[in-house]
């Protein structure tokens, strides 16, 4: 008990301790300059009800196929098969959906597929003549599909990857690519400690295809090729650990820093409640975010005999966007 009183308060004064640095800019906050220059941004949506009111902490932890999406090399880390559906409300009717699955091979490891789409209902086209419709109609969607293969090394390490196909489609203008996710997860061996390393959406830039006229100075028009963008590539490293656990409550900690190439580095800080193993209340905080900070939500875990049922939900509040919420259904079997 004394252990871990003293675990939870040295876990607690860590995070507390980073989000100070983070407040007082004694970390260098590098890469801010590089906002807004990347494609495929709909990559970055957090994934997964849980891991979402846990502010993307999620590397270190796997507890369902959303682990495809926040590091393949935890796939290998849960126990039995997983069906993972997620499903998120964003303002102005634009919504995403995604779908994940894992199956464990004996003797081979662990593979996975899952697919993810932003989508939104079609737009009627506007123009300076027409501001209130044309009567025609665009269409605008992204969506990505994944295949991945992790595997168990030792009985505490275990590695995977991740190779995805990336297409964004708008108004009859499309662009689309190859990438690859390369994660590993390794338990310290103290207590429940784990530490995580990910890399995401590394690949090609992406260009859309065909070309589009261009006037000049003279009146004439010129043909121009599109300009291509870099994948947003997130670099993310974090830990979790069960910082006070009994047969009726457990809590979890979660801290990770992310290093994306198209904005400043950030951390994220989550907490998961488990009461008698069926209820979780979860909570999580973003450090060097502009419009997310405090995320929370809920789950309920239901078993029924060998397999188990899982409904998440997830809060996220933004200061200039309102706020999106998030629900999430989990099979094991």
């Amino acid at each position: 008990m004394k252990k871990s009183a003293i675990i939870v308060i040295v876990m607690a004064c860590f995070h507390i301790m980073a989000i100070d640095l983070y407040s007082q800019n004694l970390f260098p906050l590098l890469g801010g300059q590089r906002a807004g220059t990347a494609a495929a941004t709909f990559l970055k949506i957090d994934v997964g009800a849980q891991a979402t009111a846990m502010s993307g902490a999620a590397v270190a932890l796997a507890n369902d196929a959303t682990a495809l999406y926040w590091n393949p090399g935890a796939a290998a880390q849960l126990n039995g098969n997983f069906l993972t559906l997620s499903h998120i409300e964003y303002p102005v009717d634009i919504k995403y959906e995604y779908i994940g699955y894992v199956h464990h091979l004996p003797r081979i490891g662990t593979v996975g597929v899952s697919c993810g789409m932003l989508h939104m209902e079609d737009m009627e086209i506007t123009t300076e003549y027409h501001p209130t419709g044309t009567g025609e109609y665009f269409r605008y969607n992204d969506a990505f599909a994944a295949l991945t293969f992790s595997m168990k090394m030792t009985n505490r390490f275990s590695f995977g990857a991740s190779v995805k196909y990336v297409g964004e489609y708008l108004a009859g203008i499309e662009m689309g690519g190859w990438m690859i996710d390369l994660g590993t997860f390794y338990w310290t061996g103290y207590k429940s400690l784990r530490f995580a390393v990910s890399l995401v959406n590394f690949g090609q830039d992406l260009k859309p295809t065909g070309s589009y006229l261009q006037k000049t100075k003279e009146g004439a028009f010129t043909e121009k090729k599109y300009e291509a963008f870099s994948p947003p590539t997130t670099f993310r490293v974090g830990s979790a650990m069960d910082v006070y656990s009994t047969d009726r409550v457990c809590l979890t900690s979660s801290f990770q820093i992310n290093h994306p190439v198209d904005n400043a580095e950030n951390a994220v800080v989550g907490l998961d409640f488990q009461f008698l193993k069926h209820a979780h209340l979860r909570a999580g905080y973003r450090i060097n975010y502009d419009d997310e900070t405090f995320t929370f939500g809920t789950g309920f875990l239901l078993p029924f005999g060998e397999r188990k049922f899982a409904l998440d939900y997830a809060f996220k509040d933004f200061a200039n966007l309102s706020s999106t919420h998030q629900f999430t259904l989990g099979f094991q079997f």
